[in-house]
C-alpha cells in the first residue's frame, strides 16, 4: 500500500539472485559476520574450542588475485583453526545418494541445493517425498566432524545466501554455527589488512574430483554417475538431468508434476552455472568452470571411495 517493493518470503527461496543483479543495491542478504568474529574471539586463540572452517569447493574460481593456499592460509590467520572441505561432503553425498537413486522404485531430486529443495517445499509440495533423504555436502561433512568433536565449531564458507536459510533449519542447526559468503571472507581479510599475496600457501586436499566438481552445473550427475560405478551397481538406468538455474529446474519439476519426465535423476542448481554462480561470489565469470574442473583434476584422492576412507 506504500508503493514500495517487498519480498514475498512465501515465495522466496534465499537464492539470492536479486542481490546480486539489483542495480540500485538495494537488496542485500542477512549478514552472520559478527556471529563469526564473536565465536572466533570467545574460541581464544582455539583454546576453548576448535573453530573450523568448511569451504566450498567454488572457492577454487574466487579471489583470483593470489593462490588458493593462500588463501587457505589466510583463513587460519583470521583464527580458524582447520581448513576443511565441504567437498569432502559431497563425496558422502555422492556415494550415498547413488545408492539411494538405484534403490529407489521412482525418480528422485538432488539435495545438495538448499534453494532447489526449498523451491520443491513452496511450489510443487506434491514432490517433496521424492526428495533425496541426504543432508547437503555442508550439512554431512559437519555432521561427521561433530559426532567426533562436538565441542568444536564450525563456520561454513561459500557462495552461497541460501545457506544462511539452511544453517538455521532444525535438522542442520546441530551441526553448522554459523555461514558467511566469499564476500565476507574478503571483507574479513580486508578488516585485518591482510596481504594475501605475501603468505605461504597451505593445502586443501581431502577430497576426490567429484566432490569438489559438485561446484558447478553437472557436476553432481556426474558424480552420482561414478557413485553407482564405485557401489559396482551396473544394471541400473541410469536417466538424469542436470538443471542449470531455477527455471530449468521449474520444467523438470513441472514435468514431473504430469508424469511425462523422462529422467529418474533431477540435479538440481537454482544458480546458473550452480555454486559457481552462487549470490555471495567475488566473481561471476565463465572461466570458473574451467578454474573446478582443473581444482578437482589436482585431487589427490582419484575416486569417492579414496576420499570418505580418509574418515575412517
Amino acid at each position: 500500500e506504500n508503493k514500495a517493493a517487498t519480498i514475498d518470503n512465501s515465495k522466496c527461496i534465499a537464492c539470492g539472485a536479486c542481490v546480486y543483479q539489483c542495480p540500485f543495491g538495494a537488496i542485500a542478504d542477512k549478514s552472520f559476520i559478527l556471529d563469526v568474529i564473536d565465536i572466533l574471539k570467545k574460541s581464544e586463540n582455539n583454546k576453548n574450542y576448535k573453530v573450523y572452517a568448511v569451504v566450498a569447493p567454488s572457492i577454487a574460481g574466487q579471489f583470483s588475485y593470489a593462490k588458493l593456499g593462500q588463501i587457505i592460509t589466510g583463513i587460519k590467520e583470521l583464527g580458524f583453526y582447520h581448513v576443511v572441505e565441504a567437498a569432502l561432503g559431497a563425496d558422502m553425498v555422492a556415494f550415498a545418494e547413488s545408492k539411494e537413486l538405484a534403490e529407489s522404485d521412482t525418480f528422485l531430486t538432488s539435495s545438495c541445493c538448499p534453494a532447489f529443495v526449498d523451491y520443491i517445499h513452496k511450489s510443487f509440495p506434491s514432490l517433496v517425498d521424492h526428495i533425496s533423504h541426504n543432508l547437503s555436502p555442508m550439512a554431512t561433512i559437519a555432521k561427521h566432524m561433530k559426532e567426533k568433536e562436538p565441542d568444536c565449531k564450525i563456520v561454513f564458507i561459500g557462495p552461497c545466501t541460501a545457506k544462511k536459510m539452511e544453517f538455521q533449519k532444525e535438522s542442520v542447526r546441530p551441526f553448522i554455527d554459523s555461514v558467511i559468503t566469499f564476500e565476507e571472507l574478503q571483507a574479513l581479510f580486508d578488516s585485518r589488512d591482510m596481504d594475501i599475496m605475501d603468505l605461504p600457501e597451505d593445502v586443501l586436499d581431502n577430497a576426490s574430483y567429484f566432490g569438489r566438481i559438485f561446484a558447478r552445473s553437472g557436476g553432481l550427475t556426474d558424480a552420482v554417475a561414478q557413485g553407482l560405478k564405485e557401489h559396482g551397481i551396473t544394471d541400473f538406468d541410469y536417466k538424469p538431468v542436470s538443471c542449470d538455474g531455477i527455471e530449468a529446474c521449474r520444467i523438470a519439476l513441472l514435468k514431473a508434476t504430469k508424469g511425462v519426465l523422462p529422467n529418474n535423476f533431477i540435479e538440481g542448481m537454482a544458480c546458473i552455472n550452480g555454486c559457481i554462480g552462487g549470490a555471495g561470489c567475488l566473481t561471476h565469470e565463465e572461466k570458473n568452470k574451467k578454474d573446478i574442473d582443473k581444482y578437482g583434476e589436482e585431487a589427490l584422492e582419484k575416486t569417492i571411495k579414496d576420499s570418505i576412507s580418509l574418515l575412517k
